[in-house]
């Protein structure tokens, strides 16, 4: 038996939400640019090494807009069996895997430059990161108020795969977009950094500084990456999203003593949605079964075969 269910596993306000995540990647895309291409230009590695860490949140940013643009296109789309919800997770590891190559190039090049020092144009690179730091606070803002709502979580978004609308008055956080708040929080950081790096080198001569802040910054956008990597194979992979929840689906099935589970799965399909799919022993009948799972607004698609 199968629950009846739509393919769109986005939250209430993700309309809205979207259009403020389109925002925030126009910014950070045109800064990531300016970044990049002025810290070539003037020689700065700190200024580089933003820009491209910069560039690991416009690309998980875009990743986001793009797979709540596909899941609402393609949502009916029957070629799709669990729907369009793992495209970002496709989308973010591919890009984890080139932001783990720029960051080696970034890491080698800094290395280089504490042997072989080049002339940095400091006044030019300090202006671009401050305006740099300018545009992640804005974008901060602008995240932090779109996905920051009273109370809720990903276990209590509305259930419309079971029929619950999406009134009420409740407000939920978007975990998407309070996760793309903290990489905005934290690329403001690392402009934090390249300031203080250039600043350093500028009024003090400190001229090691910058690459050293390069250095760490390639460091930053590889732990990043390999984070990216490691959570977006699991969904691919169809790692167990929650064993936990798992194992008091499992009790929850057997616990009257006259029902034993024989096979058991449970998926992400999308960004907090899960399906489950369950083979169980039992006398008591699929809708008896069906009772006893409940409704989790997580399980976006349950399948119970009674043997």
């Amino acid at each position: 038996m199968s629950a009846a269910h739509s393919h769109d596993y986005l939250g209430h306000a993700h309309d809205r939400n979207e259009q403020r995540t389109r925002w925030v990647v126009l910014l950070s895309a045109v800064m990531m640019v300016a970044e990049i291409s002025v810290g070539m230009l003037t020689g700065s590695m700190a200024l580089t090494a933003d820009g491209w860490h910069m560039a690991t949140h416009t690309l998980a940013l875009g990743v986001s807009a793009f797979a709540y643009w596909l899941a609402r296109r393609w949502a009916a789309n029957p070629a799709y069996s669990f729907g369009t919800g793992k495209v970002g997770s496709l989308a973010g590891f591919a890009s984890a895997l080139a932001l783990a190559a720029v960051a080696i190039g970034i890491g080698a090049e800094s290395i280089s430059r504490f042997f072989e020092p080049r002339n940095v144009d400091y006044r030019e690179a300090m202006l671009v990161a401050v305006l740099g730091l300018l545009v992640n606070l804005a974008s901060a803002w602008l995240l932090h108020d779109g996905g920051h709502h009273h109370g809720g979580s990903t276990d209590h978004e509305h259930d419309h795969e079971h029929g619950e609308g999406h009134g009420h008055g409740h407000h939920h956080h978007d975990h998407n977009l309070r996760s793309a708040y903290l990489h905005v929080i934290a690329d403001a950081l690392t402009s934090v950094l390249a300031i203080a790096a250039l600043a350093a080198g500028m009024w003090a001569g400190w001229r090691w500084l910058d690459p050293a802040v390069g250095l760490v910054g390639a460091v930053v956008i590889v732990c990043w990456s390999i984070g990216l990597l490691h959570d977006t194979s699991g969904v691919l992979l169809d790692r167990i999203p929650d064993p936990a929840l798992a194992e008091r689906l499992k009790q929850r099935i057997e616990q009257p003593g006259d029902a034993r589970v024989t096979d058991f799965h449970l998926w992400q399909v999308g960004p907090g949605r899960y399906a489950m799919i369950a083979a169980v022993d039992s006398v008591a009948g699929p809708a008896e079964i069906r009772r006893r799972i409940g409704r989790d607004p997580r399980l976006a698609h349950v399948t119970v075969e009674i043997g």
